[in-house]
């Protein structure tokens, strides 16, 4: 969700006016989304790196994902969407994680969207964790999965406000990911846009290493 802050300094807005606003972006795009066929959708709201920025801003911004998850938990229900989080929660205020705790049990039943936020997330972070605990286990792909968490491979990825890079955002996950990159500021960013994207996601040719199979009466002249 990649645009924010662009998005309100553009308009001579604090930039917590654009957090709110992709916040509301948000709302929309996780009602529309189950309508579009997404019984997944994981949105990185709050990066490991993010602490970085000014306190203030990160004070905001936890304020921000508390008072999101209180408001949207009972919309949540009523719409089918299960909530859960990924990321650390150790570093995060003691308001957010109760607010977190309460949605997803809350939602724990829904089953029509499951809504993932990555909140102090780092893909890097997840990878070494899972291989932490994986200690002298013989590992597969299948079993690193289950160590990852309620992954699953991506099909699709959405990057918008005009960057082009993964960001340290379900390396993993991504392995085979189609990617898509918007120019449009998250706070614009409506479910049209995201019927766009699965457009185009849906004339891509996806291979995963192998080779397109040619249809079957030209195959069959091959043979003769």
């Amino acid at each position: 969700m990649d645009g924010n802050g662009r998005w309100a300094t553009g308009r001579g807005l604090p930039r917590i006016a654009g957090h709110r606003a992709g916040a509301e972006a948000l709302r929309r795009i996780v009602e529309a989304a189950p309508d579009c066929g997404i019984g997944m959708l994981t949105v990185y709201a709050f990066s490991s790196d993010n602490w970085r920025r000014p306190q203030m801003e990160v004070d905001a911004l936890m304020a921000l994902l508390a008072c999101y998850l209180v408001r949207e938990t009972p919309r949540c229900v009523a719409n089918g969407v299960r909530m859960s989080i990924i990321g650390r929660r150790d570093r995060l205020p003691e308001s957010l994680r109760d607010s977190i705790d309460e949605a997803e049990r809350k939602t724990r039943q829904c089953d029509l969207l499951h809504l993932r936020l990555a909140i102090d997330y780092s893909a890097r972070d997840a990878i070494v964790s899972a291989s932490n605990n994986a200690a002298g286990e013989h590992m597969t792909r299948d079993r690193f999965e289950e160590l990852l968490g309620e992954g699953r491979p991506v099909d699709i990825l959405i990057r918008t406000g005009g960057e082009q890079r993964l960001s340290d955002f379900l390396l993993w996950e991504c392995a085979y990911a189609e990617l898509i990159f918007s120019n449009c500021m998250w706070p614009d960013f409506s479910p049209a846009d995201l019927q766009r994207a699965l457009r185009q996601y849906a004339h891509r040719e996806r291979r995963f290493g192998a080779i397109p199979q040619p249809p079957a009466s030209r195959h069959e002249h091959w043979l003769r």
